[in-house]
């Protein structure tokens, strides 16, 4: 039974502060409702030092309404709010499990919006917090009219409802899930071998052999991998909550200390992880942290510091396989620089292989979906439980597929075509969110595994659960180019002729010029051809998971050794930095040569980290007044810093920082006579 204050999320900031002042409004009073509320503005970058009750002074501090941000530290507490409501897609962005510990240790116990992203929802399941799409019961709760958990419950899955009525997935781990760790044993004790032994490769030809009505691949690798549990059906379907097992688990250090918290609370001394040898963790996003301008300015460099010496101590007390920093973490050092890659870029580079099932603590673990294997992002609270008992829970989604046809011009990136994927409108009121997306096409079998990944990676801006390609000859060749291994597709790898799909979105590409996407939301595209005024830029960021990749970096050097052999240079005024993805990459730059074209232009080289892209290095901006333009895949509030961030792709960002404006590599040769 509810009788709390109610906060509304009007998109007025005035109404959010006479609530907060401790003004009670109605439905009506509120206005409009904020849509597309991201994680980060729930739980802002500096917010995320903390992992534990301590977040409860912070939820909402970075909520944004007319360019203010009204909500303070403390004042969800102070206020007695234990109801939010909002308008669409709350929770989009990264996989925090901050912002809901945030939220409920503020006292929030109910949130309802219109709808949510997936990760947040389930992440909220997790740590007890409820969630509706019901704004009737926001009013029904400021008339005093009692809410039955069973109204609370309406139209979740029975998988969600059991663990919400448990208190929490841990809780509901250690009293239904005691069974399934012998039922994961029985997958093998090891990783997988960096094979697949076949007769032949992948055809559509040979994919329905198996009983049944057709499946999609993503149906299929998901059925080889579940876990029957006491609240999860035989055959599930569309909707329904199950269990997998994965054969690779990732974490990275923004995420090790909240999950350690969880299980020591949890198990105690008893713990003991689920095959560790499925167990990767990675230091990726704050080897730069003494460089990261918000970090520094807020004097958070010790805290974040911490952060990594607590993700170690849990490496080293598992025993698990970790990436870690290219500088050693020691006692006073002031900080790090670089890593040996971001997590998901190197889980592609070096673990994922086709048919197989990864889950990983970022928003953007579907990059690996490149490769032909089911890849998703998960919450602390899943990997905590994924840690524990070898079972990660997801709720069955629908598949989209994404053919993409006729031929992709030149100099147009598989960035342009997933900025115009987000633009379309009934992407942007949700069409994707919770889908899979199944690229195909003959534009997609034409990219090199790097570009697909650009598609697959950004799937967590289109709202999907993940991305995938179905594997092929360019598949085998990029494990063995990465690895030296030699890849035999299986005759399953693919989706079925006559396969279940929710929508089928065709895109010809040849339509299709560079984009961007203006700031405040990736979904704000539009080609770059159709800007009406000049837009200077005082950063150029060129780097991150989704373009700091091999292929990103032969887009960049493309046109910056076209610049540096005509004797152009970065424009005045202007700060270009060229962050690798991962180790390998920037080994393969000094290989190829590319580095005496970034010198001369004068563009800024970093070593491997998640850097600017999360606020969590240099690229990030200082001032309000700032231009960015980044081939990173975010640009929400607050980021990438105050500053304002256009989204690009590799070649568009590189000849922006020449011209000193957003600018077409094509546009940037005629300019300069070819």
């Amino acid at each position: 039974v509810f009788a709390p204050r109610v906060l509304w999320m009007a998109a007025d900031p005035a109404l959010v502060r006479a609530q907060l002042a401790g003004r009670q409004l109605s439905r009506a009073e509120a206005g409009a409702l904020r849509d597309d509320v991201s994680t980060d503005e729930i739980t802002p970058l500096p917010v995320l030092v903390n992992f534990d009750a301590t977040l409860g002074r912070w939820p909402y501090t970075g909520f944004t309404a007319e360019g203010e941000c009204p909500i303070g530290r403390d004042a969800i507490q102070q206020g007695g709010f234990e109801v939010v409501v909002a308008g669409r897609r709350w929770g989009k962005g990264s996989s925090r499990e901050h912002s809901v510990v945030a939220e409920r240790a503020a006292g929030v116990r109910l949130v309802i919006a219109e709808s949510f992203e997936r990760i947040y929802r389930q992440n909220a399941d997790n740590v007890g917090l409820f969630t509706s799409t019901d704004l009737g019961l926001a009013e029904r709760i400021q008339q005093g009219e009692a809410i039955t958990l069973d109204e609370l419950l309406a139209g979740r899955d029975a998988l969600a409802a059991a663990i919400l009525r448990a208190g929490g997935l841990l809780a509901y781990g250690q009293q239904r899930l005691r069974g399934v760790a012998s039922m994961a044993n029985a997958a093998p004790a090891t990783p997988p071998a960096p094979t697949a032994p076949s007769a032949g490769p992948a055809t559509r030809a040979g994919a329905a052999s198996h009983a049944g009505p057709p499946r999609t691949l993503f149906q299929k690798i998901v059925h080889r991998h579940l876990l029957p549990t006491p609240d999860t059906p035989a055959q599930p379907q569309v909707g329904d909550g199950v269990f997998v097992h994965a054969d690779w688990r990732f974490i990275h250090e923004y995420y090790t200390g909240m999950c350690a918290w969880l299980l020591g609370r949890q198990f105690g001394d008893a713990l003991a992880l689920h095959q560790p040898a499925g167990i990767v963790t990675f230091e990726d996003h704050l080897s730069y942290v003494h460089r990261s301008p918000v970090h520094v300015a807020q004097g958070l460099v010790g805290a974040v510091n911490g952060l990594s010496r607590a993700h170690r101590e849990f490496a080293r007390r598992h025993g698990l396989k970790d990436h870690g920093y290219l500088q050693a973490l020691e006692a006073g050092d002031p900080g790090n620089t670089g890593s040996e890659g971001i997590s998901h870029a190197l889980m592609a580079e070096r673990y994922a292989l086709p048919g197989q099932l990864i889950a990983g603590t970022d928003s953007h673990t579907p990059h690996s979906g490149a490769l032909g294997c089911v890849a998703f992002g998960v919450g602390t609270t899943d990997m905590a439980n994924a840690f524990a008992t070898g079972a990660v829970r997801l709720t069955l989604p629908e598949v989209l597929r994404v053919e993409l046809t006729g031929t992709l011009p030149r100099g147009v990136a598989a960035k342009d075509v997933v900025l115009h994927l987000l633009s379309l409108p009934h992407i942007r009121a949700g069409a994707g969110v919770g889908r899979v997306f199944e690229f195909g096409g003959p534009v997609l079998r034409a990219m090199a595994t790097d570009e697909r990944a650009t598609l697959t990676n950004m799937t967590a801006e289109l709202g999907g659960f993940t991305g995938m390609v179905e594997p092929d000859a360019e598949t085998v060749r990029f494990v063995q180019e990465r690895r030296g291994v030699a890849l035999t597709l299986e005759p399953w790898m693919c989706s079925d002729p006559g396969a279940p799909y929710a929508d089928v979105l065709t895109l010809d590409c040849s339509a299709l010029s560079p984009m961007v996407a203006r700031p405040g939301d990736p979904g704000n595209g539009l080609p770059l051809a159709d800007l009406t005024e000049a837009v200077k830029v005082d950063l150029a960021y060129a780097g991150s998971c989704t373009a700091g990749k091999r292929e990103d970096f032969d887009q960049y050097h493309a046109v910056l050794h076209w610049a540096a052999a005509r004797g152009l240079r970065v424009a005045p005024g202007v700060t270009l930095y060229l962050q690798f993805g991962t180790a390998d990459v920037r080994d393969y730059c000094a290989r190829q040569g590319y580095l005496a074209a970034f010198h001369a232009v004068g563009a800024q080289l970093l070593e491997p980290a998640c850097g600017a892209c999360a606020n969590c290095g240099p690229g990030a901006s200082t001032d309000a007044a700032q231009v960015t333009v980044s081939a990173t895949n975010r640009n929400f509030p607050g980021r990438s810093g105050p500053g304002q961030v256009w989204l690009a792709s590799p070649p568009t960002v590189a000849a922006s920082a020449i011209a000193g404006e957003l600018l077409a590599f094509h546009a940037l040769r005629q300019r300069h006579g070819g």
